[in-house]
């Protein structure tokens, strides 16, 4: 598991000051037979409305990673997820929180993409052609780029 510190939007303050608490976030990484994977977009009214990311969300009180990333991929996008198989973390110091995203990679789920949030969605390969790409993401593109070329 990867722990380092990840720091978006360097030249601006951050909201709470040094003792922000860490926001736990489940983010699925759904990765089709071919090897494409789901990006979404950030729906209008979030932070960085627009921004390309893998879907996820919140952890709520008492929930596990992976009931997190059940409940959100349902709520967003109307997915039911087969097996959850915990990837990577990063930390990444937003300036509107700290964020720690655990990664999950999914290949197995059922339904129909329904976009709830009025976001857009794109299956990608590398190199990916949407932009912007949240900062939280450009991480795991390249984790993925490694374990390809490892692989081929």
């Amino acid at each position: 598991m990867n722990q380092a510190l990840l720091v978006a939007d360097v030249g601006l303050p951050r909201e709470g000051g040094a003792d922000r608490q860490i926001v736990e976030v489940a983010v699925g990484i759904l990765i089709r037979p071919a090897g494409d994977f789901l990006l979404t977009s950030r729906p209008v009214g979030k932070v960085y409305a627009g921004y390309w990311e893998f879907p996820g969300g919140k952890l709520e009180a008492h929930e596990t990673v992976e009931q997190a990333l059940r409940r959100e991929l349902d709520e967003e996008l109307g997915l039911i997820i087969g097996p959850v198989t915990r990837w990577k973390t990063k930390l990444v110091d937003y300036p509107h929180a700290l964020v720690r995203l655990n990664f999950c990679k999914v290949f197995d789920w059922s339904g129909d993409l329904q976009m709830r949030e009025a976001q857009s969605f794109a299956w990608q390969c590398l190199p990916v052609q949407v932009a912007p790409v949240l900062p939280g993401t450009v991480p795991v593109l390249q984790w993925l780029a490694e374990e390809r070329a490892v692989q081929d």
